[in-house]
């Protein structure tokens, strides 16, 4: 099974007071309950595609959280990921290190990044039915006002048709943020993501003015 997650900051303790809010009493709190909710999921035969940002702190005690969680874990580097820049941390806890990769994820594509894409490599292409071949999965961006604003530019290109194999169709636009508080620090399959995304857009539109 293959799993997709991001911005997790073990060791932030600052998140449980400002931007997130995540309300734990401290970060050694919030790490085990992260610890508790990934390997209540993950197998050590499953893959987990780590979206970015997944500690922040010195290296041995990025290993130390690392070491705990199951799984064959992919990391595509995350702006808080410093741990890496230190010689003592042993990269080979990471199946790869990379800014960037697109998978095949079920005969479809997936574009990996720690920061949006608004327009990703095959962003236009679907199948005959209309579903969606492509899909751009990110982090960065938390549940801030930058995530409604990128919510915002999605539903405008969203809206736009373009035409494609001789046929005009609304652009798919398929961007997901894969952000852990958005499935209670749970890493989720693709489907699940999709699912969870179209849930949480759904929301947004209703709130918004469009």
């Amino acid at each position: 099974m293959r799993y997709y997650i991001s911005d997790l900051h073990g060791g932030h303790g600052a998140l449980n007071d400002t931007m997130d809010h995540r309300e734990f009493a401290s970060a050694d709190e919030m790490n085990r309950y992260m610890i508790k909710q990934w390997n209540g999921r993950v197998q050590e035969a499953d893959e987990v595609m780590i979206l970015g940002d997944l500690f922040l702190g010195r290296a041995g005690e990025a290993e130390t959280f690392i070491r705990k969680l199951k799984g064959k874990k992919y990391l595509i580097t995350g702006n808080h990921d410093r741990f890496l820049k230190e010689p003592s941390f042993p990269r080979q806890l990471f199946q790869q290190i990379t800014p960037y990769m697109e998978i095949t994820d079920q005969k479809r594509k997936v574009i990996l990044s720690h920061y949006p894409l608004l327009f990703y490599h095959g962003q236009n292409w679907i199948k005959e039915d209309g579903e969606a071949v492509s899909y751009m999965l990110y982090g960065h961006l938390h549940d801030t006002q930058d995530e409604e604003i990128m919510q915002e530019l999605i539903w405008r290109v969203k809206t736009h048709r373009r035409e494609y194999k001789k046929i005009s169709r609304e652009i798919p636009c398929n961007l997901i943020n894969c952000f852990c508080m958005f499935s209670d620090y749970i890493p989720l399959t693709l489907d699940e993501w999709i699912e969870t995304d179209r849930k949480r857009r759904a929301l947004f539109l209703e709130k918004s003015r469009f």
